[in-house]
């Protein structure tokens, strides 16, 4: 299990575009993830003392239900490890769903029904680092989200699923009242939490793989609330944010979230 490792999922439907047939086509959900993060500079390079970048590439793909078992709901996965030092600034989870999106736009049109990522915790706080700078970064990227049209806004539910190790649970209420302590309007956290059988997660098929973090996952926490639009953008920027708040209240082993739309 990589300490460092992300792992976004999107559950959905993929209409593939009809010129794109991957059975001919040049190129992959790999090859094109690792173009577009090289071409926006957040690619770190494979080769020993490289500097820069956001994250080295591990795997990406896309799948298919011919020769499944059954139903699939993911269309498209992408695995990175975080490199360089995070200590200053929050996840690139932004960045990362930021390149998924540009991936799914090359390969087809994606209706997003649930993004499920593997997220690692900050260590911050660990480390006696405050939260100050990453959060100001966060209130800072909330400007992209501004003044967007009020009929975008979604109902949604997220689940903060710790695997074997309970630390999620305890610091959830903690986690969501710290985050309603900070003006933005991106995520407006209901007055809800609820824990044990409550999973935006269930049903979604194939799951975050248990050999990736502490699963299988069995700790948990769901939040319900009100998302300023359904994009991988507000998306992105939630994750970073809920990953933030974890840190600061307890929080020391990796994450899957899932957060589908109602």
């Amino acid at each position: 299990m990589g300490e460092d490792t992300m792992l976004a999922a999107l559950h959905g439907e993929l209409a593939v575009h009809p010129w794109h047939d991957p059975g001919t086509a040049s190129s992959d959900a790999y090859s094109l993830f690792l173009s577009r993060s090289s071409a926006l500079e957040w690619l770190t390079d494979a080769v020993p003392g490289a500097h820069g970048g956001l994250w080295g590439m591990n795997d990406a793909g896309q799948d298919f239900e011919a020769g499944s078992p059954g139903p699939l709901t993911r269309k498209l996965w992408f695995q990175v490890s975080l490199t360089g030092s995070a200590a200053e600034r929050p996840l690139p989870t932004q960045p990362l769903l930021s390149c998924a999106g540009d991936v799914a736009a090359r390969i087809g049109v994606l209706d997003l029904h649930a993004l499920q990522i593997l997220v690692p915790v900050p260590t911050r706080a660990a480390a006696g680092r405050t939260a100050a700078p990453a959060v100001l970064a966060l209130l800072q990227d909330t400007g992209w989200l501004a003044d967007t049209d009020p009929g975008l806004a979604r109902r949604v539910q997220v689940t903060l699923d710790g695997g074997q190790v309970p630390s999620i649970v305890d610091a959830a209420s903690r986690m969501l009242s710290w985050m309603r302590t900070f003006e933005q309007r991106v995520f407006a956290c209901g007055p809800t939490l609820a824990q044990g059988d409550a999973d935006a997660a269930e049903g979604l098929v194939p799951g975050i793989a248990d050999h990736l973090w502490n699963g299988p996952g069995h700790h948990r926490a769901t939040v319900y609330g009100t998302l300023a639009e359904w994009s991988l953008d507000a998306l992105g920027w939630l994750v970073a944010f809920l990953a933030e708040a974890g840190a600061q209240h307890g929080v020391r082993t990796p994450l899957v979230l899932t957060v589908r739309a109602l």
